[in-house]
């Protein structure tokens, strides 16, 4: 079977044998797309689930503040610069003064982004405009963070103070990838805290599953703390179902509660759960790692993204999705050895003092995780010089925790094996060479599974 996969920003053919299974990415949903993006809008602010209309949320001299995606979320049509200023628009209706709303980019611990960089999301004349009322959420501001407590499981939920002291915080989420994004964790982790991201944030719990996800179940708590304080219409949310990364299906507006639930009713009616793409789980898993990561965004790839982050992480759900426990993981990527010291500042020393001390990402939480998360010069970098908090590092090897599932990685066409030899993969000259040692290793009809992900490269 000859087939193509993707190989950083572009494509490689490679021979497979015959019994190869292509199952589908899952990456866009059989969903229609959207005719008018505008009127999508204004239908769901002045339509919501299960709120007044947006307009009524508001008075005559309200402060509000836009909160929105920032640019790692795999959305890439003009969602920002489409609904951003009808939101306006419809606050200035209802009273509001242009001078009185904020934009506010919800960027956790990923970096902040500067006014250059949001243009090419929100348009140059809305940042003109803005000025200094457009800004990105900073985690370590003691001054711009409020404490609302801990929920009855005890997890800290610690938000940017304007989601408090204004009147209305309106949320604009740009994407909804199965059970991965939207819902609380647009605000209880894109305007929160290292020490509220903490609880959930970890090699277990960080979940794409439509149902049963311990991630948003500790975030719907989270949301219940901050409904209980701030009153059930504080935030309105604006949440995007999009049917492919390049356009948009449908959003929905209303409380943060009432649109997460509706989109995963849509997403659970049209997207099929991952397991059920194969008949059987197979010996071999391939696929190609695009250069692409969405912390690539404005940005580059460096070998933990590629690697681990990408390839194990974001690409990687069909490893346990499709492949038998044991399973032979075969990637294929040239695997750039670039290092971003900017904007990735803490990731250079996770490669060259945590990797080689440990694999295990339980193991590397336990032992570098509080060193990486309080350390004044990646704190000082994340606030003041466009870098991913550094905490951000450690959690970027996560994934390595499908290492319990699959029993090794091999990489093919890596320029540089000790690269790939330094996560403790083994690399290959070819995919056509790295298949045939996993066919020696799994035995006669050992069978293969190849996952066609397309080239893809991050926002430029």
């Amino acid at each position: 079977m000859r087939t193509q996969l993707a190989f950083g920003a572009e494509s490689i053919d490679v021979e497979l044998p015959d019994n190869t299974v292509s199952p589908d990415t899952g990456i866009s949903v059989p969903l229609p797309v959207c005719a008018d993006l505008g009127a999508e809008v204004l239908k769901a602010m002045r339509e919501p689930l299960d709120s007044p209309p947006l307009r009524e949320l508001v008075k005559p001299g309200a402060r509000v503040t836009i909160a929105f995606d920032d640019p790692t979320v795999g959305q890439y049509g003009p969602i920002w610069s489409t609904a951003i200023p009808l939101i306006i628009a419809e606050l200035e209706s209802a009273g509001v003064s242009r001078s009185d709303v904020h934009l506010l980019c919800a960027n956790a611990l990923h970096r902040k982004y500067p006014h250059d960089e949001l243009a090419k999301l929100l348009g140059d004349d809305l940042v003109r405009e803005f000025a200094d009322r457009l800004t990105c959420h900073d985690a370590e501001d003691p001054d711009g963070i409020v404490a609302l407590g801990r929920t009855s499981s005890g997890y800290f939920v610690d938000l940017h103070r304007a989601c408090v002291d204004d009147d209305l915080l309106v949320y604009l989420n740009c994407s909804t990838v199965r059970g991965f994004s939207g819902g609380w964790k647009s605000i209880c982790v894109g305007l929160s805290t290292y020490r509220s991201i903490a609880s959930h944030h970890n090699p277990d719990d960080m979940s794409m599953s439509l149902d049963r996800n311990p991630m948003h179940a500790m975030l719907t708590e989270m949301g219940s703390l901050v409904v209980d304080k701030l009153g059930p219409y504080k935030i309105f949310k604006l949440e995007t179902i999009q049917a492919n990364p390049f356009a948009v299906s449908q959003i929905l507006g209303g409380t943060v509660d009432a649109t997460r639930a509706k989109a995963v009713e849509i997403m659970r009616a049209h997207q099929t759960n991952r397991r059920d793409l194969v008949k059987e789980k197979v010996d071999i898993v391939v696929y190609g790692i695009p250069d692409w990561s969405p912390y690539g965004a404005y940005a580059s790839m460096n070998p933990i993204l590629t690697l681990i982050s990408t390839g194990l992480g974001y690409m990687g759900g069909v490893i346990e999705a499709f492949g038998k426990p044991g399973c032979t993981v075969v990637l294929a990527t040239p695997c750039q050895n670039v290092w971003d010291r900017t904007h990735h500042a803490s990731y250079p020393e996770v490669w060259e003092r945590v990797l080689p001390r440990t694999l295990d990402p339980y193991e590397a939480r336990k032992l570098f995780e509080q060193d990486f998360a309080t350390r004044p010069e990646y704190i000082d970098a994340y606030r003041d010089r466009y870098s991913f908090h550094g905490v951000h590092g450690i959690m970027a090897i996560f994934p390595l925790k499908r290492l319990k599932h699959a029993g090794r990685v091999f990489v093919g066409g890596a320029r540089d094996g000790s690269l790939v030899r330094h996560v403790g993969f083994e690399p290959f000259a070819t995919v056509e060479d790295a298949v045939a040692e996993a066919q020696a290793i799994h035995g006669a009809g050992a069978t293969v599974a190849a996952v066609r992900y397309p080239p893809a490269t991050s926002r430029r």
